[in-house]
């Protein structure tokens, strides 16, 4: 199996986002001119800060409120604890010991407290609950003193909304973070927040939010971090809790020791080749010592997350029970599907959506047979339960018996949980265009998913993005057990691959300071030639991100922020996909009704008449699956307000199209505000306008999903007919083709080779490390890879196929 010795190199900024000439600006202001805002030393946490307040969209006050309660919440949680541990008499409360009252018989609840003298004594002779208020005393003063801390910085962040943004805490949940966005931008060219250049781009302010978040969604996407494993039993399966993910972070980017010297900077050491073998140690190391202090404080973290769940989960399972079984994304699923430069509430409002489609989906794969057991078994617990409740109306003295009470409300939670495994009968599931309006929200799936959609295999892949909250919760209590597991025998092993990761793709960009080079969605440097960038990419098969990543992850923020000037190639690139896209549609609908290829989202609004016949056939043409997807978004837009038809969405797609006659979404949404006669309508067409950017990366990334899906059986096709007229005219065939290519994603399931298609040929290599180096000792051979071929632009768009019948998703 051959080896790939691929040329690294550390990865230079695609471009500077800085005017020519200005790439080492230093801006100088005089002492007296100089506002309040001018060079914020800690630009990273600040826009966190703006974008955090953005997410709540409650203001100072609410944040505040909610920092007081989080310190309130474990000082009752810890306090509480000890007392039901240390002062209570339980056989009085159960009614095993008898208490002597002199004025009545009825035992109080008083009476089963323990004296507070007795109570203290017990406090003191008890070394573990000593130990337990220690450590919990230290946890809290820290947390006190961050609390302090971050009141002045969100005072700090409210003045800066008010005198600087101009903007009220009254009209934040009114704004968009694409309008707070455009604000920073203007004011930078008056305050001077950043120094180092004259000029913000939305990049730069992503870029600062996002910085450590980027490097983690690459580390996924390119399965470096040990989150997948294969256990005997239970088979692959995927371990990522909150813990985990801290772990991580404190190990690479700010805890003491890590790879980060401060918030924008990588340490100048681990951007140096020379050494990586000493860094490597040293990491791993420091992993090690790391996982140990976690093994060291399990028993206190175990018991914190127990008591932590019993008290927020409890009351809940009590009144909803089936709340159990109701799903949730994943973090491992969260930071899969996430695009790179993506923020937190963007991600949650994409995933928010898919959310219905997603739980029909899994409710697909309901067993028979536990259908049967489940109907069985409600009917039995029903029973019970109804005769249970006659007689405690006939008599409430039925309660006062053992146990009555107990089993009500036992059997009451048999019978939820067996009605959450009985299907609606009424209920009509197509498992293939579920899938395929779930893509239209995640944008992101393996390819061996698509066309498979009834399989098993599938649904628990997709268990582990959308996992059962019960899983969830099971998960983060192991979490304190499995961590420092984790840590010492997997995380500890790929130190050197992650000495490498971080030399290779960290770029440093002017204003901005080091960050993740994929996050620059760089088409040359990133592109995958499976996925549209096939001639205008220059990457290897390392440098290339998986399940076309890159790609999407510049559409979803060039159309997310219209206003972004993005370079000359990645406006091409974008550009090129947006018309194919339009052309195609326009192509479809023109013998119907006649479209502007130029308002093709805008139409969405005018009823699903327009797409009825879009839909994405099995040979990547455009057929009615589409409309099945973008349904959803028209409804959404449909649905929103009478003002959404006068609106029209002025300009309808002018934003995503740049010329000399511009004009940002976030502009109209501002002058929809000011044109309306109340706060209510700015509101609304800021709605509007998220729901049509939204509605558009659905169209594209459908699209991008079926012409890769296209390319791959297009290349398989050719390959296997060069194979066949080759058997007949040559002697030998190459061991790189007698074998078919399988398109599978990089992360379901990670597979023992790697594989790319360039050219009509497919390439394998064995599964090295990141850094692209064979294992130590091993010969590694030198392999050049055949350039990816030219593809025309002036390629008409695959043929279009109309369906009368659509399979309808109730």
């Amino acid at each position: 199996m051959a080896h790939f010795d691929t040329e690294y190199q550390r990865l230079e900024a695609s471009y500077s986002d800085s005017p020519p000439g200005e790439e080492n600006l230093l801006m100088h202001v005089p002492e007296g001119v100089k506002s309040q805002w001018h060079h914020i030393e800690n630009l990273d946490l600040f826009f966190q800060r703006i974008s955090f307040c953005m997410l709540l969209k409650n203001g100072f006050t609410c944040m505040l409120l909610g920092e007081i309660f989080e310190l309130v919440q474990l000082l009752f949680v810890v306090c509480f604890t000890v007392f039901l541990a240390n002062c209570v008499d339980y056989d009085i409360l159960f009614a095993n010991k008898f208490v002597n009252h002199t004025d009545s018989s009825k035992v109080t609840l008083p009476d089963a407290f323990i004296p507070m003298d007795v109570c203290s004594s017990r406090i003191r002779d008890n070394a573990f609950v000593i130990f337990v208020l220690m450590i919990s005393g230290v946890f809290w003063l820290h947390r006190l003193i961050k609390f302090i801390y971050n009141v002045c910085c969100y005072w700090e962040i409210r003045s800066f909304y008010i005198n600087a943004l101009k903007m009220t805490m009254s009209e934040l949940p009114y704004a968009t973070w694409q309008e707070v966005q455009a604000r920073i931008v203007e004011i930078q060219k008056e305050h001077q927040i950043c120094i180092h250049k004259k000029e913000l781009t939305e990049l730069d302010i992503y870029h600062r939010i996002l910085r450590f978040k980027n490097y983690m969604v690459a580390m996924v996407n390119k399965s470096l971090l040990p989150v997948r494993f294969r256990l005997p039993i239970l088979g692959e399966c995927v371990f990522y809790t909150r813990g985990l993910k801290y772990n991580f972070e404190l190990i690479f980017f700010w805890g003491p020791g890590s790879l980060f010297e401060n918030e924008w900077s990588l340490k100048p050491e681990y951007k140096r080749g020379g050494n990586r073998l000493e860094l490597a140690d040293r990491l791993a190391s420091r992993i090690l010592w790391i996982g140990i202090a976690n093994l060291l404080l399990c028993p206190v973290i175990l018991v914190w997350q127990i008591l932590y769940a019993f008290f927020s989960y409890t009351e809940v399972i009590k009144r909803e029970p089936g709340s159990l079984g109701a799903r949730c994304w994943s973090l491992y699923g969260r930071c899969y599907l996430r695009h790179f430069n993506e923020l937190d509430h963007e991600l949650m409002s994409r995933l928010s959506k898919g959310y219905k489609a997603a739980s029909k989906y899994m409710n697909c794969f309901l067993s028979p047979l536990l259908t049967v057991v489940a109907k069985n078994v409600a009917f039995f617990a029903g029973s019970l339960l109804a005769v249970l409740i006659a007689l405690t109306i006939y008599d409430e003295d039925v309660l006062a018996v053992e146990h009555v009470l107990s089993s009500i409300t036992l059997l009451g939670v048999c019978v939820t949980v067996c009605r959450s495994f009985i299907p609606d009968k009424h209920m009509v599931f197509c498992p293939e265009q579920l899938l395929r309006v779930i893509l239209a929200h995640i944008h992101y799936m393996p390819d061996h998913w698509q066309g498979n959609a009834h399989r098993y295999e599938t649904r628990d892949q997709f268990s582990q993005l959308f996992q059962y909250k019960a899983v969830f919760i099971l998960e983060e209590l192991l979490s304190p057990v499995v961590t420092p597991i984790i840590l010492i025998f997997c995380l500890r092993r790929k130190s050197l691959e992650i000495i490498d990761f971080f030399r290779h793709f960290t770029v440093e960009v002017v204003g901005v300071g080091d960050t993740c080079s994929f996050a620059q969605m760089d088409i040359r440097q990133h592109g995958h030639p499976a996925w549209m960038s096939e001639g205008k990419t220059e990457a290897s098969i390392y440098q290339q991100a998986e399940d076309g990543k890159t790609e999407l992850s510049l559409m979803h923020f060039a159309i997310t922020n219209p206003q972004w000037q993005p370079p000359q190639e990645t406006t091409h690139f974008i550009s090129q996909l947006k018309e194919r896209v339009h052309r195609e549609l326009h192509f479809l609908t023109s013998s119907e009704v006649k479209l502007d290829p130029r308002s093709l989202i805008a139409n969405l609004l005018g009823g699903p008449s327009t797409l009825a016949s879009v839909h994405f056939g099995r040979d990547g043409s455009l057929t009615n699956h589409a409309a099945a997807g973008l349904s959803d978004g028209a409804s959404a837009l449909r649905s929103l307000s009478p003002i959404s038809s006068s609106l029209h969405l002025r300009g309808s797609l002018s934003a995503t199209h740049r010329g000399a006659g511009h004009t940002s979404v976030v502009s109209k949404a501002m002058a929809g505000s000011g044109s309306g006669s109340s706060a209510w309508e700015g509101q609304l067409t800021s709605l509007v306008l998220s729901e049509y950017a939204s509605t558009e990366m659905s169209i594209h990334a459908l699209y991008m999903h079926e012409l890769h899906k296209q390319q791959s059986r297009g290349e398989l096709s050719r390959h296997t007919w060069h194979r066949q007229e080759s058997d007949e005219s040559s002697d030998s065939i190459p061991d790189e083709v007698k074998s078919e290519p399988k398109t599978h994603s990089r992360n379901f399931p990670p597979s023992a080779t790697g594989s790319t298609t360039i050219g009509g040929k497919v390439v394998r290599s064995a599964r090295v490390p990141m850094g692209g180096w064979a294992e130590d000792g091993q010969a590694a051979t030198r392999h050049h890879e055949p350039l990816p071929e030219e593809s025309s632009e002036d390629e008409m768009p695959p043929h279009i196929h109309k369906v009368n019948t659509l399979c309808v998703c109730c």
